[in-house]
């Protein structure tokens, strides 16, 4: 489905059918007769008959070919719920099939700036479908034409919800693709196209990544035929020379397990393996698009973790770019020895405030999270602040777990420096967050978000309609937005 949206100059507004009203608890029904002349109260209906949309959306069925919606604007209303009455008011479009809209943008009247604009992004950000593969393809478009004089959105404003829309949507993309189609050769290529919006990038290869010492990223993806790479964005938008906000993705393209095999049921979700990186990519494909006044670097390693001849074996042990030794215990623990080579790369490179990891790393939050919330952890306390309060902002929710030298014991090796996973048992994710910490060399203020529970939707959630869910780009956008830029 898609959604185009046509700002018009005032007309009559009795002319307009499928009209889109804002409206408070002071509203009138007899309020209607003066956006139409020819109302008849034989027909009132709550939209779709769910008890959850009762109180947002109502509409009025005037004749055969009109309509008036009215959308409740509630007292005490959030940013977030005006985008999620958007996404409400779009399901319901696409179930009456209707092709014309017009919201009268004079009745929004809200302490809410850009309120208009808010409901509209949410009802774009609903709008995403992956259907490239499909040989019969959804056509349909929903034209919103927005009428009115007053709350009209910026050009500054309209740029904003732009570039976070296809940043999104990109993201959305990248974890839709199959592995055949999205494998890091392929995604290299993506990542590269990029450049045209001023970002600029680097990737490394095999022969760059083995020449630096990066044999924790490549041991992942020796098995594959496919190759291994670091890229790095750079998005210079300061004009000083300030140090750089560092976000960092786990890219591993398919994850089979490697010899650590995963059941084959299921399997074919591991597609979406590299979800931290395509939170990145989109982050990053949204701060060009806006020109944000900030520098900021994305670093992703892709990989594939194959089963072959030449797949790394558990018990192996490779020294990592930091020079600290793993014993690989567990191939299918692999995302965790891409982060280490990113993460102390990163640091050494760009000297950042900060550095953000995000990487569906493991089950385990999913156990203890659900698709709820993704796991937050930190070693600084101020940045874990700031990341649950922009999580909050816009229903993209953390919940910090802990990180203590304790744990320390569940990943230490008598072969090598540590191992990659703990099997005494229990703390799975504490334990992977522990092994991440380690390979934060100058103690520069880190998080790191085990979105594994977030990346992926099999029922959709507020802002999507199922599949990816771009986790993480508005997230990071918000904490930019409000702490640093």
């Amino acid at each position: 489905m898609t959604v185009k949206i046509n700002y018009k100059k005032s007309s009559p507004i009795k002319a307009f059918s499928n009209l889109i009203l804002f409206v408070d608890e002071k509203f009138n029904i007899n309020s209607l007769k003066k956006y139409t002349s020819d109302i008849e109260y034989s027909y009132v209906s709550d939209l779709l008959k769910t008890s959850d949309l009762k109180k947002d959306l109502l509409f009025f069925k005037i004749n055969s070919k009109k309509t008036v919606f009215l959308v409740s604007i509630k007292k005490d209303i959030k940013i977030s719920d005006v985008e999620n009455l958007g996404a409400k008011f779009h399901s319901f479009v696409n179930y009456e099939q209707k092709k014309d809209f017009f919201i009268n943008s004079d009745t929004a009247q809200s302490k809410i700036k850009n309120f208009v604009g808010y409901f509209l992004h949410g009802l774009k950000l609903k709008s995403y479908e992956f259907n490239i593969y499909k040989s019969k393809k959804n056509k349909k478009q929903i034209f919103i034409n927005v009428i009115g004089n007053k709350n009209k959105i910026s050009t500054q404003d309209h740029l904003r919800f732009k570039a976070l829309e296809e940043g999104s949507f990109f993201a959305r993309d990248l974890v839709s693709e199959p592995g055949n189609v999205l494998h890091p050769d392929e995604y290299t290529k993506r990542i590269n196209s990029l450049k045209k919006f001023g970002l600029k990038i680097n990737i490394y290869d095999k022969k760059k990544l083995k020449k630096l010492g990066m044999n924790a990223l490549l041991g992942v993806g020796q098995g594959s035929i496919r190759g291994s790479y670091l890229v790095t964005m750079e998005w210079n938008g300061a004009k000083n020379n300030s140090k750089p906000l560092a976000f960092v993705g786990k890219g591993v393209c398919f994850d089979t397990g490697g010899y650590s095999l995963k059941p084959a049921k299921f399997m074919e979700d591991m597609t979406y393996d590299m979800a931290g990186s395509a939170t990145v990519v989109g982050l990053m494909k949204n701060l060009a698009i806006r020109k944000a006044k900030i520098n900021v670097v994305g670093v992703v390693g892709l990989v594939e973790n194959m089963v072959s001849g030449n797949a790394q074996r558990p018990g192996d042990i490779v020294k990592s770019y930091s020079g600290k030794t793993i014993e690989i215990l567990n191939t299918d623990a692999e995302g965790r020895l891409v982060l280490a080579d990113a993460l102390t790369f990163t640091e050494k490179k760009f000297k950042p405030k900060f550095i953000v990891d995000l990487a569906t790393l493991t089950g385990a939050i999913i156990v203890s999270l659900g698709s709820e919330y993704a796991g937050l952890f930190s070693n600084n306390d101020k940045l874990a602040k700031q990341l649950l309060e922009a999580g909050d902002k816009v229903e993209e929710k953390l919940w910090r777990m802990p990180l203590h030298k304790n744990f320390d014991k569940l990943i230490n090796s008598k072969n090598a420096d540590m191992q990659n996973i703990n099997y005494v048992g229990g703390a799975g994710s504490t334990t992977a967050a522990q092994f991440l910490q380690r390979f934060i060399l100058n103690k520069t203020p880190w998080a790191h978000l085990d979105i594994a529970g977030m990346a992926f939707s099999k029922y959709g959630g507020a802002l999507n309609s199922g599949g990816a869910t771009s986790y993480g780009v508005r997230l990071l956008n918000k904490l930019i937005e409000d702490d640093y830029e």
